[in-house]
C-alpha cells in the first residue's frame, strides 16, 4: 500500500478557539467536551503512528476571524519546528469587496497552498455556520474565490447538498480554481429523499472538472464510525467523480469524539478493497499531493 496523506486535519491551542472558549454551543458533531482542550501536533503524531500517514494537511479551524494570519503563522512554525503537518487551507473573508490584502498576508507563509471559508448554511441552527444559504451566488464571494488563481491556491468548498447547484455555478465561474469538496458533500439527511438530493447535487458538482471531493468526516452526521456507511459513501462518491479526483482526509481530532485514527483507517482500507491499485494510490496518495501540490 502507498504511503497515506491525511488531507483535512487540525492541530489547536484552545484559548485560540472562540468555539471552545466558554459555555458550550450545540456543534454540528454533538458534544465535544472531550476535545475542549490543546490538541498539539505531537499527540496527532501519536494518533497516526503506524498508520502509513507519510504527510498530512491542516485546514483552518476557526480561529477568530481577524486572526486569521496568526493561525497561518502559528502553523508554519510548526512545521519548522517538527516538520509537521506539510501543507496550510487558510481562513480568509471572501466576503469583503477585495481580498487581496488578506491573501498578500497569507501568502507569506510558504505552506499555504489554498483558503477555506465555509459557506455551509442549514435551517436547523446547530448545523448552521454561514449566514444565508446563497453565498456561492454572492458577486463578491465569485470574485474573490477567481483571484484565489493569482496566489496559485484552491478553494475548500464546504456547503449541503441544496446549496450544491450553487457550489456547481460558482465553480463553472471560476474555471481556474481547484474546488475541493468537504467532507463528500456532508450528506446529513439520510432518507431516500436526502439522500437522492445529495445525489443529485454531487453529479453537478462532478460534472464541472475543476472539483474534486474529500473523503472525510463521513461519521459526523452519524457521531460513530460506520463501516458501512463509509463504504457507501466511498463507493458512490468515486462513481461520480473518478478515483482520481478523491482524497482521503480523517478530520482529526473531531472524529477522535468517536474513533481511534487506525479503525478510521481500517475502514477506508476496507471501503477501497475493490478499486484497484491505481485507484487507491489516488485516494489516499496521488490525488492529494497534486491539489495541495504536496512534492513543492
Amino acid at each position: 500500500m502507498t504511503a497515506i496523506v491525511d488531507s483535512h486535519h487540525h492541530i489547536w491551542r484552545q484559548a485560540d478557539l472562540p468555539w471552545l472558549v466558554g459555555p458550550m454551543q450545540p456543534r454540528i458533531f454533538g458534544s465535544y467536551e472531550p476535545i475542549r482542550r490543546d490538541y498539539p501536533i505531537t499527540e496527532y503524531i501519536d494518533d497516526i503512528a503506524g498508520c502509513g500517514v507519510a504527510k498530512s494537511v491542516y485546514v483552518q479551524a476557526n480561529w477568530a476571524k481577524e486572526r486569521f494570519d496568526d493561525e497561518a503563522a502559528w502553523v508554519q512554525r510548526t512545521h519548522e519546528e517538527t516538520g509537521w503537518p506539510h501543507a496550510i487551507v487558510a481562513y480568509a473573508d471572501l466576503s469583503v469587496e477585495d481580498a487581496r490584502p488578506q491573501f498578500d498576508r497569507l501568502a507569506r507563509h510558504a505552506l499555504v497552498r489554498g483558503v477555506r471559508m465555509q459557506l455551509h448554511w442549514h435551517d436547523n441552527a446547530s448545523y448552521c455556520f454561514a449566514a444565508r444559504p446563497d453565498l456561492c451566488d454572492d458577486p463578491a464571494i465569485r470574485r474573490n474565490v477567481e483571484a484565489l488563481a493569482d496566489y496559485g491556491w484552491s478553494f475548500d468548498l464546504q456547503v449541503f447538498a441544496p446549496q450544491m447547484a450553487s457550489a456547481a455555478r460558482l465553480a463553472e465561474a471560476c474555471p481556474h480554481i481547484t474546488f475541493i469538496l468537504q467532507h463528500a458533500g456532508m450528506l446529513e439527511d439520510l432518507s431516500s429523499q436526502g439522500r437522492a438530493l445529495w445525489r443529485v447535487g454531487m453529479e453537478r458538482l462532478a460534472a464541472r472538472p475543476n472539483v474534486v471531493s474529500k473523503l472525510s468526516g463521513l461519521g459526523t452526521f452519524l457521531h460513530r464510525n460506520d463501516s458501512a456507511h463509509i463504504s457507501d459513501m466511498v463507493r458512490q462518491t468515486v462513481a461520480m467523480f473518478g478515483a482520481e479526483r478523491c482524497l482521503f482526509g480523517s478530520n482529526f481530532p473531531i472524529e477522535k469524539l468517536w474513533t481511534r485514527y487506525r479503525d478510521l483507517i481500517d475502514a477506508y482500507q476496507e471501503a477501497t478493497l475493490e478499486f484497484t491499485p491505481a485507484q487507491r494510490e489516488h485516494i489516499f496518495c496521488g490525488a492529494a499531493t497534486r491539489v495541495y501540490r504536496l512534492d513543492r
